[in-house]
């Protein structure tokens, strides 16, 4: 939190109290986090927080790169790198529902690349990898 802070004030943005308090959330939750249950979990934190205060809170986090948002699970996590501009790539288990992030610079430029040479401009290069996690096959889980 004392380095989001800190990117905002270096930035010349608002990190207002609500916008704090979505991080707190997301950051605390130990799996990807939808606004809906954020929305929830602010009720115990704001008076009466309804679904565009929650949504503008995540648009801003998002702009300023404290969180990246899961689009295949309509969830967020939270930024371990939030200090630098960065593509990621999340490998999410649809067993346990245990997400790693990746920051693989050749996946990111063969993407963009891919893109270039077909007129496409990227936004948010983000890739979502489905599939089962080291811990879910050891204990060959039968989820499906």
């Amino acid at each position: 939190m004392v380095r989001a802070e800190a990117l905002c004030r270096e930035r010349g943005v608002r990190f207002t109290e609500q916008r704090k308090a979505v991080l707190r959330l997301v950051s605390a939750s130990d799996k990807p986090i939808s606004a809906y249950e954020l929305l929830d979990q602010m009720r115990d934190v704001v008076k009466n927080p309804a679904p565009p205060t929650v949504y503008r809170a995540l648009d801003f986090l998002l702009e300023q790169g404290l969180v990246h948002k899961l689009e295949s699970l309509h969830a967020y996590v939270g930024c371990t790198h939030p200090d630098h501009p960065h593509a990621s790539q999340f490998l999410i288990c649809d067993c346990c529902g245990e997400v790693t992030g990746v920051e693989d610079a050749g996946v990111t430029e063969r993407l963009r690349a891919a893109g270039h040479a077909r007129g496409f401009r990227t936004k948010r290069p983000i890739v979502e990898v489905l599939g089962t996690c080291a811990q879910c096959i050891a204990k060959q889980d039968d989820c499906a």
